[in-house]
């Protein structure tokens, strides 16, 4: 029964037990039962029941406040919240990038206290948000590793995957040319659907898509640590890609073989020795012009 029938009948006193209780739950039996109470104190003249009852429910329909709609706000509130986790899901999916310029080192420490020192030139990127769950980066350039003990941990270039759980490592990858020392404990790299093992002291080097055979790391860590580039029997080409990475120079080469072998080293400090370095061993003269240097024969 609705509302307005339940009024009606307990104004003429017909409400049976179980309407009495359903009128007993309105919202304003309280207003109707004060009402009742002054009206039984009062003498009042004869009255036409039907209007009166039209009259009282009009004063309580005006007095009662009107209930908002509050669909158009909701679904507000809805569209904000869907914006905003959509934003924040997007921005925890995004991977930190680290960028080296020409010249320029930086040391990145990962989520998990893991060191990569990168040299010139080059990017690292990681997803911090996950990576408890997956220990993976992205290197393009050369980077030196110190992997703490933990999970797989993954490094992604162009050339190939480095797979270790705590170890040394430093991966170069360039253009045609990956390289690979282990320093300390063990790496594996997985290239062209085969996974080569290294131990300390193993290189693995693919230049010019083939494979190169390198002598025994002694060295405790790559030299460019210490702002030295080293080199054994390297096209010379490498050499030269590697001094512009280091000093932000253009070196044009006059009537000169650039793949013939080099093995020998250059100071990242001081250029005008590091130019030395590399002329004196292939009997090789320059001249310089702002940052441009020229190489020819003697």
């Amino acid at each position: 029964m609705n509302r307005e029938d339940l009024i009606y009948k307990w104004l003429n006193h017909e409400l049976d037990a179980q309407e009495l209780e359903a009128f007993k739950q309105l919202e304003d039996y309280d207003a109707l039962m004060r009402l009742d109470t002054c009206a039984k104190d009062l003498k009042a003249p004869e009255y036409n029941t039907s209007d009166e009852l039209k009259s009282v429910l009009q004063k309580i329909n005006k007095a009662k406040p009107k209930r908002r709609n509050w669909l158009p706000a909701a679904m507000s509130i809805v569209a904000i919240f869907v914006v905003c986790f959509g934003f924040y899901f997007y921005t925890t999916s995004l991977d930190s990038t680290f960028k080296t310029l020409v010249a320029q080192k930086e040391i990145v420490e990962l989520p998990d206290g893991s060191e990569v020192n990168l040299n010139a030139l080059s990017e690292l990127s990681f997803n911090k948000n996950n990576w408890k769950d997956n220990r993976k980066v992205t290197l393009n350039g050369e980077a030196y590793f110190k992997v703490v003990k933990g999970s797989k941990f993954k490094v992604q270039t162009n050339n190939g995957i480095v797979s270790v759980l705590g170890t040394q490592f430093n991966i170069k990858q360039r253009a045609e040319y990956f390289e690979v020392i282990c320093y300390e404990g063990s790496v594996k790299v997985f290239f062209k659907q085969k996974n080569v093992i290294l131990k300390s002291g193993d290189t693995f080097l693919i230049r010019d898509g083939k494979l190169i055979a390198t002598e025994k790391e002694i060295q405790p860590y790559p030299s460019w640590i210490d702002n030295y580039s080293r080199f054994k029997s390297v096209p010379f080409k490498e050499v030269v890609a590697e001094f512009e990475r280091q000093f932000d120079v253009d070196i044009n080469l006059k009537s000169i073989d650039d793949s013939q072998l080099f093995t020998g080293s250059f100071t990242h400090e001081n250029m005008d020795t590091a130019i030395k370095s590399i002329t004196l061993p292939l009997q090789l003269t320059y001249s310089k012009t702002n940052r441009t240097i020229i190489l020819k024969r003697e």
